[in-house]
């Protein structure tokens, strides 16, 4: 049966360039933070990854209740937008705030600014930000392929921005006066670039009625529910709970591959082989997720491809892993694509699933809970990413990382460790994972029940 369509392309564009501004966060904080930290402030890495580590406790909380007030919102701009909206002009400033740490003060000053800043970026503004921002999938199409687009287009702008920022950074600091003041204002830059395109994103898409096609009861059902009671619905839902997990894992993975700034630089003796690096993987993602939709449309669904293609990941990193120990740098960058290739396609479709998710909840309980539903793309971006790059903080340091120095054995090991070993070891309990989400296979079953006049739908009606 053909399914209604929703979005034109312009919406569709429009909805993936928010990743252009999500990214103007992520990327610079995954990608460079910990580096700036450590090798221009100065700051020792093991008590900054304690820091990190500590603010994800205030991070845990923030993401189901932000998930939440989604959910209860209702304006006349929708429930998600005006929560995307406002909050990043806070994501702005305290992402300027994260590379603009007074050199003049003391260790501990410096320490508790860093701190305060992140939490509120990433506990605060970024939450309710990004929270809302993957919602709007389920929000503006109830089409299952536009929702797989609008992944792809979202992916495609934010490995694009990913490339960007990656490839010119360290170029841009040092262009624009070196040192502290250099980080400073290329974060200036991002900040403004990401803050402009978000509002062009915002307005870009509207959310469809919420009377459209019956949403007016699950709305009346939804406000019935208290906050304990959304919870236990997230937890009684098996897929969110491994789609949570497998997010988690996806992230780890982008920390772990972020290693490769101390590895480039450490090991290879050139840190700007980290840019090549990040082109490896940004273009091989952009293409594979240009082609995604036509692949997943002729597999007929996402499962089946996703576990391919994680099975094609791991087997990228294994070249990788050989190629790095061979000190074979074409080969790595080689064997980098092929792995980015299979993990392509659970980036695209990301999205459509936790909305195959959200679709499960509705569907066996008749309560609508979109908003804490998503909270796992922003709950799995600060747990897998954040305490990822914590971990890795911790790892380097109890080893004796010391920073613009030749390190020791135990240094170099525990840097091919993060580097060429932890992600094949995250591609395989990826697999495990998702050989687990079959929730459109259960969502088709539900629905073929409902169907059936025999037998009475989410609210008992027959």
């Amino acid at each position: 049966m053909e399914q209604k369509k929703y979005l034109k392309w312009y919406h569709k564009v429009g909805y993936g360039s928010g990743d252009v501004a999500g990214n103007c966060v992520y990327a610079l904080l995954t990608a460079f933070m910990m580096i700036y930290l450590t090798d221009t402030v100065g700051l020792s890495m093991g008590i900054v990854s304690t820091l990190i580590a500590v603010s994800k406790i205030f991070d845990g909380v923030s993401d189901f209740f932000f998930g939440r007030m989604i959910d209860k919102t209702h304006t006349k701009m929708g429930k998600a937008r005006p929560w995307m909206l406002w909050p990043y002009i806070g994501c702005s400033v305290c992402l300027v705030a994260c590379f603009a740490i007074p050199l003049s003060w003391g260790d501990t000053a410096q320490y508790i600014f860093f701190f305060i800043a992140y939490t509120l970026l990433n506990a605060v503004f970024f939450t309710s930000n990004n929270i809302a921002y993957a919602s709007l999938t389920a929000l503006i199409t109830k089409n299952t392929n536009e929702r797989v687009q609008l992944g792809t287009f979202r992916f495609i702008f934010a490995f694009g921005t990913k490339i960007f920022i990656e490839a010119i950074t360290v170029f841009a600091v040092t262009w624009l006066g070196g040192g502290a003041m250099g980080w400073r204002n290329i974060a200036i830059i991002y900040a403004v670039i990401g803050l402009i395109v978000n509002t062009i994103s915002v307005f870009s898409v509207k959310e469809l009625p919420e009377a459209d096609e019956g949403m007016e009861e699950e709305r009346e059902e939804e406000h019935k529910l208290t906050f304990l009671q959304s919870f236990k619905l997230l937890l009684k839902n098996k897929y969110y709970v491994v789609i949570c997990l497998t997010y988690i894992l996806t992230q780890l993975y982008a920390s772990v591959i972020g290693m490769g700034t101390y590895y480039t630089k450490y090991i290879l003796g050139d840190e700007t082989l980290f840019s090549d690096i990040s082109l490896a993987i940004n273009i091989t993602m952009v293409l594979a997720l240009i082609a995604l939709p036509f692949v997943i449309k002729k597999m007929r669904g996402m499962y089946k491809l996703n576990m391919i293609g994680y099975i094609i990941a791991a087997a990228g990193r294994v070249g990788v892993m050989v190629a790095g120990y061979a000190g074979n740098v074409p080969l790595m960058l080689v064997f980098t694509a092929v792995s980015t290739i299979g993990i392509a396609p659970l980036q695209g479709d990301m999205n459509a699933l936790i909305a195959s998710c959200s679709e499960y909840t509705t569907l066996t309980t008749g309560h609508r809970i979109d908003g804490m539903m998503f909270s796992c793309s922003s709950l799995g971006i600060k747990i897998g990413g954040a305490f990822g790059t914590a971990l890795c903080g911790w790892l380097l340091d109890s080893t004796g990382f010391v920073e613009n120095t030749t390190q020791n054995a135990a240094t170099i090991g525990m840097l091919h460790f993060l580097y060429l070993w932890a992600p094949i070891i995250i591609c395989g309990a990826v697999f495990l994972l998702i050989s687990l989400l079959k929730v459109e296979k259960a969502n088709e079953k539900l629905l073929e029940a409902r169907e059936d006049k025999s037998v009475p739908d989410v609210y008992g009606n027959v």
